[in-house]
């Protein structure tokens, strides 16, 4: 999986449509290879990241879980902690 693709699943408050935009973003980079599409192909990779980001955002809320919602801020410090753990730093 992309690393740079966040969990955006039973979260509170729910992901922003700009977060989902983003994920669908990163997801149409991987797939095609490319970080900007040359012009010949710039119409059909922005259309794939919209038909994702509306998907992903169907998806997002249909899923179902039994589980207590994540908070951003917990999720973020231990995010922050393993960095800290793989690259050294303080």
């Amino acid at each position: 999986m992309c690393r740079n693709i966040k969990v955006l699943h039973n979260f509170e408050p729910h992901a922003t449509n700009e977060e989902v935009h983003a994920a669908a973003l990163q997801y149409v980079r991987k797939v095609s290879g490319s970080t900007h599409p040359s012009k010949a192909n710039e119409e059909v990779f922005n259309r794939a990241v919209e038909e994702i980001a509306h998907i992903t955002g169907h998806l997002l809320e249909d899923l179902v879980t039994s589980a207590s919602p994540r908070s951003r801020e917990v999720e973020a410090a231990k995010a922050k902690a393993r960095a800290a753990v793989r690259f050294g730093t303080a």
